[in-house]
């Protein structure tokens, strides 16, 4: 039998690309070297991305095409290319950022959230250019604390690549998977979704140049953590807990995690929350409601520093209600608190990144 190209367009125009629905050949998918040799043919399809969907299945139904409509005897090879370019590997997706900083808790409830925006927000106070990934795609609240639930996310071509266009508010660049989904539904997906989603949020943004590349990590250990820790190069962990002793129960697993030989990801320090109530109307009065110093002592047996310590003060929990930082406002005891425990992180990362080498992200293993 003899092969043509004709032959070949005619089987590939009988395989419908399920995005569109048009054909291959309609679509313009079929690349401009089409090659025939004796019962040997190769060709490229052209997909807008390389992590399309429907990528594997469009190939095997052209050949299944080729050989239908052609011979069963024609040796297939096609090759993918996409029109835009690739993601960036692993542990080099965020080319421009100097520090990656994880800000993490071995449970929930110990105001870990609110640490990490407040964070973010003192970091652009001090002048460091800053970003915010809320990385609780279960529970996100980034949103929420920053009152940008009714941002709408674009993107734009940036190098032959379509990216996310980052939120922008209080000097901090943020992203969350709760300016995606109804803030009303619950968000009910599998490991892999969610960790894809989170892959996208990290490489296919555009967050720019940054000093400091806050996460804000979902409580626990999980899935979640081990995508963060196979993408990114973390340059150090700073641990959230409050100090009654169940909190600190489960703030030596989140220090363990990362002190992990396959992890190693520094422990730049521990910030202890709702160090002591203070009431509005007595700002001298300290009433210690989860015990005292509990964080603290736990940072001296695990020999690393305590970045801060912060009061349990009716205007953190109203100012994140209301979509404004504590650290926000001008001199006020809690947004003290705040610049002072960014100024502790600075310090530590600068020390961290003196004294140790750079972070590699952790590989994975069959």
């Amino acid at each position: 039998m003899q092969l043509y190209p004709k032959l070949i367009t005619d089987a590939l125009a009988t395989v419908r690309y399920p995005g569109t629905g048009k054909n291959l050949i309609e679509a313009g998918m079929l690349e401009d070297d089409l090659r025939i040799d004796g019962m040997s043919v190769s060709f490229s399809l052209l997909f807008e991305k390389s992590t399309d969907p429907f990528l594997k299945s469009v190939v095997k139904a052209a050949e299944a095409a080729i050989h239908a409509y052609v011979d069963k005897g024609v040796e297939v090879t096609i090759r993918t290319k996409s029109l835009q370019a690739a993601r960036p590997e692993p542990g080099k997706m965020l080319p421009q950022v100097k520090n990656v900083i994880a800000v993490s808790s071995g449970k929930g409830g110990v105001g870990k959230s609110t640490i990490a925006a407040n964070l973010a927000v003192a970091l652009a106070r001090l002048g460091y250019k800053v970003g915010l990934l809320d990385a609780d795609i279960f529970g996100p609240s980034v949103p929420k604390m920053f009152h940008t639930e009714a941002e709408r996310i674009f993107a734009e071509e940036r190098d032959g690549r379509q990216l996310l266009i980052p939120v922008m508010k209080y000097g901090v660049k943020m992203l969350s998977i709760g300016y995606f989904v109804n803030p009303d539904t619950a968000t009910l997906w599998r490991g892999g979704m969610a960790s894809n989603a989170l892959k996208q949020l990290i490489a296919d943004a555009d967050w720019g140049e940054l000093d400091y590349f806050v996460l804000d990590t979902p409580p626990g250990t999980s899935d979640i953590h081990l995508t963060l820790l196979q993408n990114l190069a973390i340059t150090g962990a700073v641990i959230v807990s409050t100090p009654q002793a169940v909190a600190l129960a489960d703030a030596r697993k989140g220090i363990d995690m990362y002190r992990n030989e396959k992890v190693d990801v520094p422990i730049l320090g521990l910030v202890e929350n709702m160090a002591w109530f203070t009431p509005a109307e007595l700002p001298g009065n300290r009433y210690y409601l989860f015990g005292r110093e509990g964080v603290k002592r736990l940072a001296e047996e695990m020999d690393v520093p305590l970045l801060g310590q912060i009061p349990l003060v009716q205007s953190i929990c109203e100012s994140g209600d209301a979509g404004e930082p504590a650290a926000v406002a001008e001199n006020t005891l809690t947004s003290v608190a705040f610049l002072d425990l960014a100024q502790a992180v600075v310090e530590a990362t600068e020390r961290r990144n003196r004294e140790k080498p750079a972070t590699t992200i952790v590989e994975m293993t069959k």
